[in-house]
């Protein structure tokens, strides 16, 4: 690491991205980092999903500043304080009416684990039953109720004990084409032998992001609910990552036309990177006594004001929805004509709107083609079961300009890696032949 002493001698080994990004980040703005030594990237990670509208974004910026100059309430537990009401309200105006939606809105803690976490629990109270479906290759944090509904080992070995009280269901594809999970799921709840006991609810991602974009079908999605209301289980999306715009509407699930029992939004809610969680509940699942899920950061009430200058600003028409769209269609047309100039067949793509992938296959050439990239000014992180995936994950108010310079340096990655890695296995080949002829010879 450069410059980083100081991280190395005292941070705990637990750290992670800044293994694969050693620098000194010291400025940010829009879709741009810079390092101590002035050197900028282009930030196609955003986060991971928290910072979709840049960062240092002046818009919101601006209402931040004014809101601490006059002494605003910083922190008050769940006070309702101006900041609340206002964000409520907006909130209410421009997101929930116009799409006909009416839910109770709960602040958890500030992590999107602890909205998860609270929908759980709420969900296990209201049914009075214990069992959670979850789905392959989900993600929904590392807390121990959600890591229990989190696939990846990696993270499940990381608490110690047994996660307890998650059965898993394949998600979308996850079978091969053309066949249905959710018919598998009902055929498991329909018969009383099948070893599934009644679920108080499934959770799941429209799109799983750190399982490695895996897309599910708005056919699946709406199976998957006619299947929970069939066997009296509730549906919660967990819209943590895909929420707050990006794939193009606010909640990732608006194309598919369901109505989940509960959402989780986080990361991107507060439009500034500032920690905030929100569990949206039909109101007859509030069934909360006063302070039975609390915590001591449970609506940020610098979030709130940030939360609802990004609402006005970006959600008040369909100006900034339909330009999520058509970057995403730039990514993709992108990543696609990288695959078809792949004429080894590995690289294949995947995605919607602002959440695009590229699968190479193994995490080697995944990490291999991200750290060439990083080296040539971007910043971008892999996903998926073994790190194949490259994720693109980039502000969805990044400029165009810087869009398709990110991607061309994206482009030149691959082709400068895979091009590397053809040369070194044809002098494998070549070595094995020369080998295998010396041998006949001396025979």
């Amino acid at each position: 690491m450069k410059n980083t002493n100081i991280i190395k001698r005292l941070e705990s080994r637990v750290h992670s991205y800044c293994r694969d990004f050693p620098e000194i980040f010291t400025k940010a703005q829009g879709a741009i980092l810079e390092n101590d030594t002035g050197e900028r990237f282009i930030d196609f990670l955003a986060g991971a999903g928290a910072l979709n509208y840049g960062h240092n974004n002046p818009v919101l910026k601006k209402k931040l500043l004014e809101y601490i100059e006059s002494d605003g309430i910083t922190h008050g537990l769940d006070l309702a304080t101006e900041a609340k009401r206002k964000f409520m309200e907006t909130f209410e105006s421009l997101i929930m009416r116009p799409r006909d939606m009416e839910y109770k809105l709960q602040f958890t803690g500030p992590t999107g684990t602890n909205a998860v976490e609270a929908a759980l629990k709420i969900v296990r109270n209201v049914t009075g039953r214990q069992t959670i479906v979850s789905f392959t290759r989900g993600f929904h944090g590392v807390t121990l109720g959600s890591v229990a509904a989190t696939g990846n080992s990696h993270f499940r070995d990381g608490c110690g004990i047994q996660p307890q009280g998650t059965v898993f269901m394949p998600y979308d594809g996850y079978m091969g084409d053309g066949i249905d999970t959710t018919e598998y799921l009902d055929k498991m709840l329909t018969d009383g032998s099948s070893g599934l006991d009644h679920p108080a609810a499934v959770i799941v991602e429209t799109i799983q992001g750190e399982g490695g974009v895996n897309v599910a079908s708005y056919d699946w999605l709406r199976s998957l609910e006619e299947v929970c209301h069939k066997h009296d289980i509730l549906m919660i999306v967990d819209d943590v990552q895909m929420g707050c715009g990006r794939t193009g509407t606010f909640f990732s699930f608006e194309a598919a036309d369901i109505s989940p029992d509960i959402i989780t939004l986080s990361k991107s809610l507060s439009g500034y990177g500032l920690p905030f969680s929100l569990v949206l509940l039909k109101p007859e699942l509030d069934q909360w006594k006063p302070g039975e899920h609390n915590g001591t950061f449970r609506g940020n009430n610098l979030a709130f004001v940030t939360a609802m200058a990004a609402l006005e600003h970006y959600w008040c028409d369909k100006k900034f929805s339909n330009d999520v769209k058509r970057k995403g269609q730039i990514i993709r047309n992108h990543l696609e004509k990288l695959v078809s100039d792949d004429s080894e067949g590995i690289l294949s793509t995947r995605g919607r709107g602002m959440i695009q992938a590229l699968d190479c296959k193994t995490g080697e050439l995944a990490s291999m083609i991200t750290a060439t990239a990083f080296e040539k000014g971007v910043i971008i992180e892999t996903s998926g079961s073994d790190g194949e995936v490259i994720k693109f994950l980039m502000p969805l108010t990044i400029t165009d300009e810087q869009l398709n310079q990110g991607l061309c340096i994206i482009e030149e990655s691959v082709q400068e890696v895979m091009g590397s890695m053809s040369s070194r296995i044809s002098s494998e080949i070549e070595i094995e032949i020369e080998s295998e002829l010396e041998i006949g010879v001396m025979t």
